[in-house]
């Protein structure tokens, strides 16, 4: 069984489901991989380039099925800052660490790792660990 084709989260009929994928963020953005769903489907995700999966998207199946990604929650930090100028200069110096991303209002989320603890902590942010879905940014080369 082969998926080649997403659907956008809301824009597909739920009643076409049979099944579920978690993911944690690397594995949801893919063009090729072997997935089983939680109800024990074993089927190929084969896409034409690769494509970021998001929590509640549907990969529609060669029979017209759907299986539904769930983002898996991952170990989190939530970093904040006493102002956004010292979080924006958290954002830089984690960017010039190629360090994954995911940028909300006033925080920024970041996988749990001491180092990373270690390098908000000596530039002045606070994090908080969490557990979350991790959609961080793609990067401004991800966009082709």
């Amino acid at each position: 069984m082969r998926a080649q084709s997403v659907m956008q989260s809301g824009s597909w009929d739920r009643t076409r489901e049979i099944g579920q994928i978690l993911a944690d963020a690397d594995a949801r953005y893919r063009r090729r991989m072997r997935f089983t769903t939680t109800q024990g489907l074993d089927f190929l995700l084969d896409l034409a380039r690769p494509q970021r999966l998001a929590d509640g998207d549907g990969l529609l199946l060669e029979d017209g099925h759907v299986v539904r990604v769930i983002a898996e929650p991952e170990a989190l930090f939530e970093i904040t800052a006493f102002d956004d100028h010292a979080l924006t200069r958290i954002a830089w110096h984690l960017g010039n660490r190629h360090i994954p991303v995911k940028f909300l209002r006033h925080a920024l989320r970041v996988r749990r790792e001491a180092t990373v603890a270690e390098l908000i902590e000596r530039l002045g942010g606070d994090t908080q660990e969490i557990a979350a879905a991790f959609d961080p940014e793609p990067g401004a080369y991800a966009h082709g």
